[in-house]
């Protein structure tokens, strides 16, 4: 017996802006309909909710294209969905719906989270679970689990950050709202422009961030594991700085190289999977360098295309047989 189709909602940036090439949502929707399951898709904004009548939003249902479902990860495909006219649909209504928005976590991804959770009272089966995506911001959850990060500290206090400066020698400040490798800065033990770092990512003591000792291990990559279901995938993405960058981030130029899990990554990402699954994290990044755990990833991780790509694990495939384990659980 074939599994039910199933119809799910995407709630996510708008499509026309995924780069089909190494997008992750859009892996996600090619397998999805290479099973015969039923695709929509909506943005937050699109959301709305009036008492009594439960929470719905305009959705386009999408259309794959031939060329999209025969596309193999890393190829870029144009036009790759037909979307028909909008539809007015409560959440409920899905089998599932699943959360992509890609950060900032400002405001208005908050309110979203808020609707989401409403939509889950409604009977709505969101993934990941918006009480989570609220409790989990991605640099300050790996404050949980101090036994497999670097030396860090989260503040304001200018003072407190010169401090842990002074005791570490080579400090990695960042905002903890950035993405992409946005708004980091090295500082080495010269305490060069310090000042004037602290001044700006702190917005003169104003604005809380993270400092983190620098791990040179950066040198060989910083690491993404994904968690899928409370499983591990096998293969990480290396994302290796070029040019003399500090950062990894592919979206700063970084080098994505797919490997196989090291003993240390394997450790850590096996003992947080069931604690991070257990709070509805279906699906999970993990940020680590040199074994250490950087961030804790759970808005929209990415990176399931270049592993597929070039070790023929293919995560998508993975992912939405969890989805599929994950909603007849919830049933």
């Amino acid at each position: 017996m074939g599994r039910p189709a199933m119809d799910l909602l995407l709630v996510a940036d708008p499509i026309e802006s995924f780069k089909t090439y190494k997008d992750s949502s859009f892996a996600m929707l090619r397998e999805a309909s290479r099973r015969g399951h039923r695709l929509w898709a909506c943005e937050p904004w699109q959301m709305a909710s009036r008492p009594g009548e439960g929470v719905s939003a305009a959705c386009r249902r999408l259309h794959l294209s031939s060329r999209a479902l025969e596309s193999q990860a890393g190829e870029a495909v144009d036009d790759w969905a037909a979307p028909d006219a909008p539809e007015r649909r409560r959440l409920a209504s899905f089998d599932a719906v699943l959360m992509r928005k890609d950060p900032p976590f400002d405001a208005e991804f908050l309110y979203s989270t808020h609707l989401l959770s409403q939509a889950e009272r409604e009977g709505a089966k969101v993934f990941n679970r918006p009480t989570s995506l609220r409790e989990h911001s991605e640099k300050l959850a790996i404050l949980e689990f101090p036994q497999f990060t670097a030396p860090s500290l989260v503040s304001r206090d200018l003072a407190e950050l010169r401090a842990f400066h002074a005791e570490q020698g080579d400090v990695i400040f960042k905002p903890l709202d950035g993405m992409g490798g946005m708004g980091i800065f090295r500082v080495k033990d010269d305490a060069l422009n310090l000042g004037a770092i602290l001044e700006q990512l702190t917005m003169d003591g104003t604005r809380t961030i993270m400092a983190q000792r620098f791990l040179p291990a950066i040198a060989e990559g910083d690491k993404r594991v994904l968690l899928i279901g409370g499983e591990v995938v096998p293969y990480a993405l290396a994302r290796i700085p070029q040019g003399g960058e500090v950062r990894g981030n592919l979206a700063a130029g970084g080098k994505g190289v797919a490997m196989p899990l090291t003993p240390a990554e394997r450790e850590v990402a096996e003992a947080l999977a069931p604690v991070l699954a257990a709070r509805g994290l279906l699906l999970v990044g993990l940020d680590l360098i040199g074994g250490r755990l950087t961030e804790i990833n759970v808005t929209s991780p990415t990176c399931f295309q270049e592993i597929a790509a070039q070790t023929g694990f293919d995560v998508a495939a993975r992912f939405v047989d969890a989805l599929e384990a994950a909603v007849k659980s919830r049933a």
